[in-house]
């Protein structure tokens, strides 16, 4: 997996209309989040939230769940997810899958 693709994801994640036909699920968000986290920063780096902070405390218990995994391997895991997700969209994802796989 090269970081071209990696960074082409990574776009394309961010790009996504809020009320398109795509629409990863929270669970997707998080997981795009530990892998983007792992891939350029590397194993999580702050302390976790307090108690109340519950966004921030999933963010980072799905961050610390990668711990050790390589940038190269985080590039993977979340090019293989969006592609994943892309696919199953069809039509409306087929633009972005030819996107990433030219990068």
């Amino acid at each position: 997996m090269s970081e071209a693709k990696f960074n082409k994801a990574v776009e394309v994640v961010q790009n996504l209309p809020k009320d398109g036909p795509i629409k990863p699920t929270q669970d997707d968000q998080l997981f795009f989040y530990k892998y983007y986290k792992q891939a350029t920063i590397g194993d999580v780096n702050t302390a976790r939230p307090g108690m109340l902070d519950f966004t921030g405390k999933a963010k980072w218990d799905a961050w610390n769940s990668v711990k050790g995994v390589s940038k190269e391997e985080a590039w993977a895991k979340y090019v293989e997810k969006l592609l994943e997700i892309l696919k199953a969209a069809g039509d409306e994802g087929k633009t972005y899958v030819e996107q990433i796989e030219a990068a």
